[in-house]
This record gives structure tokens, sequence and C-alpha cells, in this order.
């Protein structure tokens, strides 16, 4: 018998099944629900200025995430920046964007909490949310495959397709991320 099945299972799931079978997201809708009622997302969601006054910072480190990580891809992919090396462009605007990077997720957390069931509902946040996944792997195989070679291509040689590859999906998947952050607003449904 099936652990989902079994009434009597001493584990609670996050995924039950209904008399009839299907599967049932309440337990998670429940937990959501719980995370709109805490005091933080009812300052968010209620205030008068909360819920502006985070998007503000949220959409100001987004901003700057973008425009480092934009500078990096397009020295890799060849169009902009050839005079530096790729080294010493990734110290100047990695930690920049680390920073803003940590200040966009505790701020698009906070937002989240203020309206967490329809934003778990959302296809443009979720599609953002994937997409920043995509991005973060992007990063993992450029950083732990492609960056060990850059001595070979830092100053003054063409930059490898692998690196200008990452680079390029980087800029595509990043632009995609602002949009659909921007697009989440449109389908928040009541």
């Amino acid at each position: 018998m099936s652990a989902f099945a079994s009434s009597s299972s001493p584990r609670k799931r996050a995924e039950v099944k209904t008399e009839t079978g299907e599967r049932s997201l309440k337990p998670i809708t429940e937990l959501l629900h719980w995370v709109e009622t805490t005091p933080l997302a009812v300052f968010v969601s209620q205030s008068a200025y909360g819920f502006s006054a985070v998007d503000m910072f949220h959409i100001a480190s987004i901003s700057v995430v973008f425009g480092m990580i934009a500078i990096l891809d397009l020295r890799l992919v060849g169009v902009a920046f050839a005079d530096f090396s790729v080294t010493d462009l990734s110290r100047q605007v990695l930690p920049w964007t680390w920073a803003a990077f940590a200040i966009a997720a505790i701020t698009g957390g906070l937002m989240f909490t203020g309206q967490a069931v329809k934003y778990s509902a959302n296809f443009a946040f979720l599609v953002k949310i994937a997409l920043m996944a995509l991005a973060g792997l992007n990063v993992l195989v450029f950083h732990f495959i492609t960056y060990q070679g850059v001595a070979k291509w830092d100053r003054g040689v063409p930059v490898p397709w692998a690196a200008k590859l990452a680079g390029a999906l980087s800029l595509v998947i990043w632009v995609a991320v602002v949009a659909y952050g921007r697009f989440t607003a449109y389908y928040m449904y009541p």
C-alpha cells in the first residue's frame, strides 16, 4: 500500500490523496496561508507603504544584479569591455552582484509573504523562479568547468565558445527574469 494512501502513516505528507484518489496540495496551501498571516507579511501587504518600499528596493537591487551580470556577459560574448581581462572584471563586478542579489532575494521573499498563495499559483512568478534556477545552473557550469581554464583566454585571445555561450545564455535568461518579474504583477488573479 502506498504511503500516500495510508491514513495511519506517522509522518505528515505535503501531498495527500482525497477520497477519489486525487492528490491534494492542501497542506502546502495551508502553510502558505499561515505565511500570509505572520506579522511581517501583514505589514508588507497591508501597510500604506510596506509593499511599495520593499518593491522599490527589490527593483533597485535587481537592476544592479542585471547591470553587473551584463558587464561580465558582454565581455564574455565579445561585444564590450575587450580591454579588460575577464578575471579583473569578475573581481570588480561579482561582489556587487552578490550583495545586490542578497538584497533582491530578501526583498523578493518579503513580497512573497504578503500574497504567498497567489504567488504560488502565478504563472509568471513560477517561470521567473525557474529561469533563476536555470541562471544558477549556467553559473555553476561556467564557474566549475569553463572558468577553470580562464588563464588561457583571460586577455588578448578570443574567448572560447563555451564561455561565449555561457555569457549569451546568461544575458537571455536575465532579460527573461526581469520580464517575467514584471509580468508577475499582471498575473495576480483575485
